[in-house]
């Protein structure tokens, strides 16, 4: 046995995080064992784990998924834990020491704001200090805006990007904690900074303004706190003593880049001993704009990966230009040895048209990075900057470029990946990876709805239905957390609506729905997916208990709203979004779908209250969640009578509008065979052909799925020409693109106004492919895969399907492969302390091999087996074949 992946709020060791509560988390495996017998969790003062704070005892109850540790926490203090396990086979195991550390907490802040006395440049800002003697801990707390890096000592503070993280601004402003413990030394120190307009200042924003309303101001807060050998401590904070200089920075920009020139660096400039003759003094700068600070809450925003190019190409136009061989974020680490004056530009695009370099569809964002040569040789890349390419034009260079001079930085936050899935269709694994890239592409702090032209906002209506695949994919809880507070401050200041992107990077705080404004079904409804989605998935209340507030907030400006409007339980009036980009819309071409709007507006009110008064429940609130629940249900009946027949049938007839009656339970029990039967129908129809946009695509093959027709699914699912997933991969997309059509099938673009090539949106095919290809699926009653439902639903179109989640619990498996038409294997895994039920497909009980004595029966056309902990593998000949659907 042995325990792994403790967290302290489901992050490794955090320092300087917000921490009002902790809990702890950690995985078992490698044991025999299949249950808990008891577990002990000790927190301690110190790393020897001898100062004893909090300890739980050895308890059978004690939870992994989530563990409160009831200790009074005090600021800029380090709290160790570490918890021992002991299995019902007898074996037992204790983990390493972990920890985790507060930030400043409630304490005052002797570090004042400061600016530099010019805002039209980038600024170097320093200060020199002694250190007294040799130094035992010592800590910055640092924010800056737009962005900031910290420097040393001449060394770069740190591993993160981005600093202090996209927020709204005027509701809070986040700072970092750091371990500069080695980098101070006794005698003489310098710490400095430099500063870039990121989010907060500069050209930044959506629609019409594309100016950030957050500062017009750099600004720097730091406060060193150094505890000496001797025990004797020392402060070092910003005031108007420090000093500031112009960068080499000319230009910084999240949409247009950065213009670099290194002749304009000053050597030394963050060491100590700098001539500092030029140098002018900082100012203190009236923070009362922003919002209150905060220990972060941001996951790190980290270089996760490097790719390298897979060709240099010369195009028609005679273009130079580098092919990294796949749609990422972040920039190029390039090796330059260009004499003294010589301008490189690296303009950067998603497509190649005509064999050509193309950049249009970025619209406004010139995503360039221009280096100004001061004769080294070095390696270079922007510090406050990214860009969405595949491609980069290369200019200015003296020589032959080689590909061994460019490295590609992906960058995105600092999350597990713990979802995979292998097929034994090669175009199948492509458009899993294309659904993995887009969300590492798009979780660069907030969930974006694409990351290379001019917008890169967090839009609620990607995010929401997206949460569950991203929660799959990767360990996501912590990165959803940071973002639905900052949604919650958004909201709160709104009467309860939701914005359309958060932040909003607006003054102005409405309270009426609109296009800009917000207030839209399934886009506002963000506040209530995400986070039941994020505790399904992990277990965690944590995320439920801060959010309740904007969950009901949400519910409540609806109920308002249909109020005022005289539509009763029904949302049928105001702007709304719709099925966005379906291709059934009144308008070919057009961004808005056919499903009427106010048949899924209803449908998202019945959901949001729905899940209301499940997240009241799980909190303990009984009243709020009779009171939610009363009303979800009294939506649902009132949709019922307003869109259905008596006979059962919808009185609408679109692709969204069946999947939503079945996927919402809208529609009354008897009568899903006939909305079923009716979805198949409008598909036979369509060509068997998806017409779904932003609302229908996520539950469409779930749909179909879920209510006993998966060939029909898989139908959908395989279809190769446009419009099918597929068809993107076949393309040669390397991430999700926006629309269907994004590229046409002669290579050209649609077109350029709102066309992305990396937006996740329909990447939550995946989910489908998690769930009911591969058949692993979270439950509401036992979350965080305490309890799993496995039901795998095999196709002839693959020998093989499997999938892994490193779950709450550990890792979950499940996959099938086929020999022949008829011979099925059934192989799973259950991690320690879990139990799964597992619906083993078209099987019959006295047939399938491997049940070895486990509880199974007879359900329907499968056999349902309970599970324990342990690896299960099922073979047996199918009852019947598993078909190919025939339109």
């Amino acid at each position: 046995m042995k325990i792994t992946s403790c967290k302290a709020n489901r992050l490794t060791n955090p320092l300087g995080f917000q921490m009002d509560e902790v809990a702890a988390t950690w995985i078992t495996e490698d044991t025999p064992s299949k249950r808990q017998k008891g577990a002990r969790v000790l927190v301690a003062a110190d790393p020897a784990m001898r100062d004893t704070l909090w300890d739980s005892g050895m308890v059978p109850e004690a939870e992994s998924r989530s563990m409160p540790l009831p200790v009074e926490l005090k600021p800029r203090r380090r709290y160790y834990w570490k918890v021992a396990v002991e299995g019902d086979s007898g074996d037992s195991a204790v983990s390493d020491v972990n920890w985790f550390e507060t930030a400043k907490m409630d304490e005052p802040w002797s570090a004042r704001w400061i600016t530099p006395p010019d805002q039209s440049i980038h600024p170097y800002i320093r200060k020199e200090f002694t250190a007294a003697g040799g130094v035992r801990n010592a800590r910055a707390y640092v924010t800056g805006l737009g962005l900031y890096e910290l420097y040393i000592n001449g060394k770069r503070v740190g591993g993160e990007w981005f600093a202090p993280g996209c927020n709204s601004y005027d509701s809070w402003v986040q700072y970092q904690t750091y371990d500069v413990t080695d980098a101070i030394k006794p005698g003489p120190n310098a710490v400095g900074a430099m500063l870039g307009d990121g989010w907060a200042k500069g050209r930044f924003g959506t629609f019409k303004n594309k100016h950030s309303t957050s500062t017009d101001n750099f600004s720097l807060l730091c406060e060193i706190h150094i505890e000496y050998l001797d025990g004797s401590t020392a402060v070092v904070g910003t005031d108007a003593s420090w000093k500031c200089h112009n960068s080499p920075i000319i230009e910084s920009s999240i949409y247009d880049g950065e213009t670099y020139d290194a002749n304009l660096e000053i050597p030394g400039w963050s060491e100590p001993g700098l001539d500092e003759v030029g140098w002018r003094d900082a100012r203190l700068f009236d923070a009362s704009g922003l919002g209150g600070l905060s220990p972060r809450l941001s996951p790190p925003v980290k270089i996760m990966r490097e790719i390298k190019p897979v060709e240099i190409i010369t195009t028609p136009a005679g273009e130079t230009v580098l092919d990294m061989g796949q749609n990422m974020v972040g920039w190029l680490r390039v090796h330059v040895h260009e004499p003294k004056g010589a301008r490189i530009v690296i303009n950067h695009g998603e497509i190649l048209q005509n064999g050509n370099f193309y950049r249009d569809n970025l619209r406004g964002a010139k995503a360039r990075f221009e280096y100004v040569s001061n004769g080294s040789d070095r390696w270079i890349m922007p510090r406050f900057t990214f860009f969405g390419f595949r491609y980069a034009k290369l200019e200015g260079f003296a020589s032959d470029v080689s590909a061994d001079d460019f490295i590609g930085c992906c960058v995105y936050s600092e999350l597990e990946t713990i979802g995979e899935i292998e097929t034994s269709d090669a175009n199948v694994n492509r458009l899993f990876q294309n659904a993995m890239w887009s969300q590492m592409d798009n979780f660069l702090d907030v969930p974006t709805d694409c990351p290379q032209r001019d917008e890169r906002m967090g839009w609620t209506g990607d995010t929401e239905i997206f949460a569950g695949t991203a929660l799959f994919n990767m360990d996501a809880y912590p990165f959803y957390v940071k973002f639905m507070r900052d949604l919650w401050l958004e909201q709160s200041r709104c009467e309860g609506m939701v914005a359309s992107t958060i932040p909003t990077f607006r003054k102005d705080k409405p309270t009426k729905g609109g296009f800009v404004e917000g207030g839209a079904c399934a886009w506002s409804d963000c506040a209530t997916v995400v986070p039941w989605e994020a505790y399904l998935h992990t277990g965690d209340p944590s995320i439920l208990k801060s959010q309740f507030a904007s969950m009901k907030a949400w519910v409540d400006w609806v109920t308002r709203t249909c109020a005022k409007d005289g539509t009763g339980p029904l949302w049928t009036k105001g702007f709304q979004f719709g099925d966005w980009l379906a291709l059934d819309g009144p308008v070919e071409g057009g961004v808005f779908g056919g499903t009427d709007n106010g048949y899924l507006a209803s449908a998202y009110y019945r959901l949001s209250s729905l899940l209301t008064s499940k997240a009241a429940a799980v909190l303990g609130n009984a009243q709020d969640a009779k009171r939610y629940g009363e009303l979800s249900e009294s939506i649902r009946k009132a949709i019922v009578a307003e869109y259905f027949k008596p006979d059962g049938q919808l009185r609408l007839n679109n692709q969204t509008a069946y999947v939503i009656a079945l996927q919402f339970e809208i529609a009354e029990e008897w009568a899903r065979p006939r909305v079923l039967a009716d979805l198949i129908e409008r598909l036979k129809k369509d060509n068997t052909h998806l017409k779904t946009g932003f609302i229908g695509t996520p539950y469409l093959c779930r749909a179909l799925s879920d209510n006993g027709c998966p060939s029909a699914a898989y139908r959908l699912f395989f279809n190769t020409d446009y419009p099918s997933w597929l068809y993107e991969v076949l393309m040669g997309a390397t991430t999700i693109w926006e629309r269907w059509n994004s590229v046409l099938p002669n290579g050209l673009l649609s077109g350029t106004d709102m066309n992305s090539l990396n937006h996740y949106a329909y990447g939550s095919i995946a989910e489908w492919m998690y769930r009911n290809m591969c058949g692993i699926n979270p439950v509401e009653d036992a979350p965080g895969f305490k309890r799993i439902r496995l039901a795998p639903q095999p196709s002839v179109k693959l020998t093989f399907a499997r999938a892994s989640v490193k779950t709450a619990m550990g890792l979950v498996r499940c996959g099938w492969s086929l020999a022949g038409e008829d011979t099925v294997t059934v192989d799973a895994e259950i991690p320690f302390n879990a139990e799964a039920v597992l619906y083993l497909p078209q099987a019959r009980l006295e047939d399938a091999l491997g049940l070895r004595g486990l509880p199974a029966e007879q359900d329907g056309e499968a056999v349902r087996v309970a599970l324990e902990a342990g690896r299960y593998s099922f073979t047996y000949k199918a009852a019947k074949p598993f078909e190919v659907y025939q339109a």
